[in-house]
């Protein structure tokens, strides 16, 4: 593994960590009318402490991108994934909530399993790139169920699950535009600028980061970042993954004992992203919390 790659996947991971807690900062505050409207965005962007979020955000995705350029998705995302990382950090800073046992057990379990998934399955790239029947399927599939579980988040905005519905469906795009992003990268240096702007990939990651965007941004508003933030965090490099073996043409070993230290290692992974997401010391953000209750028929 590249230390540049490694440097720039972790540096992401920092931003992107730190970003998610300041922008759920802000979106608890904002009017549940909003939920699953672009008008949502409208209204964020007047809260200094968003557009703060955002910006770490962006500077996340930048890195993240040239850590894409540079090495395989299944190797970049396990790293990404360790913002989770950063975002207890940051909370532990707010929140002053002693880390404990299930804290150590998260970090354990996350860090263990990215280096046991990276370590095992060895991810490398591939002239192999799938044919476009078998790129189509896989980003339907992935596009489908982000739909699906956004429109039953829509419809039921109100229940406990609608949160964690929409942090999935973010994550899952998120992963998917890892994925275009590569591809995007490798027509601008295949044939320039003119090879990208005239691609559809280009144009797919940004309709994917918009719609990703108002998905966790109406997690963030409906609950607490304890509920949305693993969800989100778990789904993306899965799904990267998924893209980057399924048709990016990435290499994982496998042979019966990486394939098993692999499933060992994504299962710790989502062990501790959950462990870590539900700590005490991830900020409540009761307040829009408290007005959908309001909203509910007594």
């Amino acid at each position: 593994m590249s230390v540049v790659v490694l440097v720039l996947a972790v540096s992401a991971a920092c931003c992107l960590g730190s970003g998610f807690v300041l922008q759920q900062n802000a979106a608890q505050h904002a009017p549940m009318s909003d939920f699953m409207s672009p008008r949502l965005l409208l209204d964020l962007m007047r809260m200094p402490r968003w557009l703060a979020g955002i910006g770490l955000m962006v500077a996340g995705m930048v890195l993240s991108a040239l850590a894409l350029g540079r090495g395989e998705v299944s190797l970049v995302e396990p790293l990404v994934a360790t913002n989770l990382f950063f975002a207890m950090w940051l909370s532990r800073l707010q929140t002053r909530q002693p880390l404990g046992r299930q804290g150590w057990a998260g970090l354990a379990l996350l860090a263990g399993g990215v280096t046991a998934f990276i370590v095992a399955g060895q991810p490398q790239g591939s002239t192999s790139v799938a044919g476009p029947l078998r790129h189509w399927l896989i980003v339907g599939v992935v596009v489908g169920i982000a739909l699906l579980l956004a429109a039953l988040a829509k419809h039921d905005r109100l229940s406990v699950a609608a949160p964690v519905m929409l942090a999935v469906a973010a994550g899952l795009l998120y992963g998917l535009q890892d994925a275009l992003t590569r591809v995007s990268g490798q027509r601008l240096s295949g044939g320039g600028w003119a090879g990208l702007m005239t691609s559809w990939q280009l144009y797919a990651v940004i309709v994917l980061g918009v719609s990703g965007l108002v998905m966790v941004q109406s997690a963030f508003e409906a609950a607490p970042l304890r509920m949305s933030l693993p969800a989100l965090t778990a789904a993306q490099p899965l799904a990267g993954i998924a893209c980057g073996v399924g048709f990016l043409g990435d290499q994982l070993r496998t042979d019966a004992g990486a394939l098993a230290w692999e499933a060992a290692g994504l299962a710790a992974i989502v062990t501790g992203i959950v462990l870590l997401g539900l700590h005490p010391a991830m900020p409540s953000g009761t307040a829009a919390r408290e007005e959908v209750r309001d909203l509910q028929p007594h």
